[in-house]
């Protein structure tokens, strides 16, 4: 198995942070437009990318002190059962967010690319919670031939 891992600071509150990561109408400001869905544990939220397809996620743990917990239902056959954990913590005026997207089960060209990807994903989030603007699909960083 094999994961991606990422860290990242935003000068906001750990609530901001957690709110863009669990609010649908959030999470469509930095990561797709295309975002609907519950956030509730065993809830589904559904991600898509236009033509390209998209990921449909379960919601496995929301804990407002800092930990979020999505597994993967539908996607590419590569994400499906691999689970994304968000771990939250103040220090300081900065969040501090590690990112995980576990359980990968080999080291796939397209893990290196979905790596990439998060990590702008992630400065998309860290622009959305300081600066109240993010940059989600279809305008974020395009880094390669794939989505």
């Amino acid at each position: 198995m094999a994961d991606i891992l990422h860290r990242i600071g935003c000068v906001a509150p750990l609530d901001d942070v957690y709110q863009a990561i669990v609010t649908p109408e959030r999470i469509a400001e930095w990561w797709t437009t295309d975002t609907v869905g519950k956030s509730e544990v065993g809830g589904r939220l559904a991600f898509r990318f236009g033509e390209a397809g998209g990921f449909d996620m379960e919601i496995v743990e929301l804990d407002p002190a800092g930990h979020v917990r999505w597994r993967v239902a539908d996607g590419p056959a590569e994400w499906i059962g691999t689970e994304i954990d968000w771990r939250l913590e103040r220090r300081g005026e900065w969040t501090i967010v590690l990112f995980k997207h576990e359980g990968w089960r080999e080291q796939v060209e397209f893990m290196h690319h979905c790596s990439t990807k998060w990590a702008t994903f992630l400065l998309s989030l860290k622009y959305l919670v300081e600066q109240d603007r993010g940059r989600p699909w279809p305008d974020e960083l395009k880094v390669s031939d794939w989505t």
